[in-house]
């Protein structure tokens, strides 16, 4: 692997060694090493069967390696898996809410099955945080994409949970869906919430990651901030006007021709 990985100076909230999965004869993992410093927003990019997917339920506990190690909020995945659960959320591809409810009524739903007080308030702050106060009464059914996939990350959110997933969280949004999305995003990781995102759109994870791990052949291929990841690239001259390699310059450059051929 190519890393341009800087030094941490505090114990990262994810950290991955040598991560290894197979499905009877499909290898998709194949030695997976990556840290998540705390508070940031960590983009695993790739193109669609990279694995990401897989990689992220292994994390979430949903699966479990072949080989390999992995600590998420300090805990192991393999041995300490309640812990791990208590410590994270995850938002799938698409937006797990009820269309029948109301906004807060799926707020106030979730709150109560996790035995918290004041459910009421824990909603109506969630439906400020995302700008959905004025939407909260209605029917989620009425909702635009953005607003059901804001509301979605809300409803992960609840207990605090100090490291959420989203896995490709701006799937089938539109361009103004998606802004809204990666604002929510952003906030998030002010508030001091780590967050690993994957996605394969390019723009995304240049938009809204600290760091990109970039995924191919179920190996993280390089490791590093946006602007180190561009000089990994020469700049470009055309008629005497430097050009800097783009994000997607880099991630073809490193995958090659089946990345190109996997988003057609």
């Amino acid at each position: 692997m190519l890393s341009v990985m800087s030094n941490q100076t505090e114990r990262p909230a994810i950290g991955v060694r040598g991560l290894e999965k197979s499905f009877t004869q499909v290898t998709v993992l194949r030695g997976v090493d990556f840290d998540v410093a705390r508070g940031s927003i960590f983009a695993l990019l790739g193109s669609n069967g990279a694995g990401k997917t897989t990689l992220v339920r292994i994390l979430a506990t949903l699966l479990r390696a072949d080989a390999g190690t992995a600590r998420v909020n300090g805990f192991d995945v393999g041995t300490r898996a309640a812990d791990v659960r208590e410590s994270i959320s995850l938002t799938g591809q698409f937006a797990a809410v009820d269309e029948v409810l109301t906004g807060r009524e799926n707020l106030v739903l979730v709150a109560r099955l996790r035995h918290l007080r004041e459910p009421g308030a824990i909603a109506d702050d969630l439906l400020r945080r995302f700008a959905l106060t004025e939407a909260g009464a209605r029917r989620v059914a009425t909702y635009s994409g953005g607003m059901r996939r804001r509301l979605d990350i809300a409803m992960s959110l609840i207990g605090d949970p100090p490291v959420i997933f989203l896995d490709e969280p701006t799937t089938g949004l539109d361009p103004e869906a998606r802004i809204e999305v990666w604002q929510a995003v952003k906030d998030l990781a002010a508030r001091g919430t780590t967050v690993l995102l994957t996605t394969q759109y390019l723009d995304e994870a240049e938009q809204l990651a600290d760091r990109v791990a970039i995924l191919h052949e179920g190996r993280i291929v390089v490791d590093g901030t946006v602007p180190e990841l561009k000089r990994l690239l020469p700049p470009t001259e055309v008629q005497y006007v430097e050009k800097q390699p783009t994000l997607e310059d880099v991630f073809l450059a490193l995958v090659g021709a089946d990345a190109q051929g996997a988003q057609r």
